[in-house]
């Protein structure tokens, strides 16, 4: 049997005290979380973050650092799932936008405010993205090498 873990990315932008949090139905739940999501065939790590910042937030995002790759396995269901976080800026809003299915609305929220609200998380990755990202744990971009099928078809 293969075991494949659901590849994820997870944009992580703070501004002052607080982070860009998502409010999202998931599994009949309320649920918070960072604007996240499942890559898709064929994208890169820094444009499915994009990507799913702007479907989930309506705000246009500025990758700068990796901040860690994650591995997590939810505990009632099995699933495994690799998050690769990203931190950076949000520099326009769209509020107009409409946001992807399930996704309530967008907050910016203090450490504390999570925290007190720990049981609405999506997953333990939340808060530990967070703390990772107040500790200083920053990586240059270049460790993520995207390459398509053209650029394997050169190299051969």
């Amino acid at each position: 049997m293969t075991w494949r873990p659901d590849l994820t990315v997870a944009a992580i932008v703070q501004r002052q005290d607080r982070f860009l949090i998502v409010e999202e139905h998931i599994a009949g739940r309320l649920v918070l979380n960072q604007p996240a999501g499942h890559v898709e065939e064929g994208e890169s790590i820094l444009a499915a973050a994009t990507r799913e910042t702007l479907e989930e937030t309506a705000w246009h995002f500025t990758p700068q650092h990796l901040l860690g790759v994650y591995l997590w396995q939810h505990e009632s269901t099995g699933r495994s799932f690799l998050r690769f976080a990203i931190t950076g800026e949000v520099w326009r809003h769209e509020p107009e936008r409409v946001l992807d299915d399930g996704i309530v609305a967008a907050h910016w929220l203090s450490r504390e405010q999570l925290l007190a609200q720990s049981p609405q998380l999506r997953s333990p990755l939340v808060l530990r993205c967070i703390d990772d990202h107040l500790a200083g744990h920053r990586h240059d971009l270049q460790a993520l090498v995207h390459m398509g099928s053209a650029a394997l078809a050169r190299s051969a």
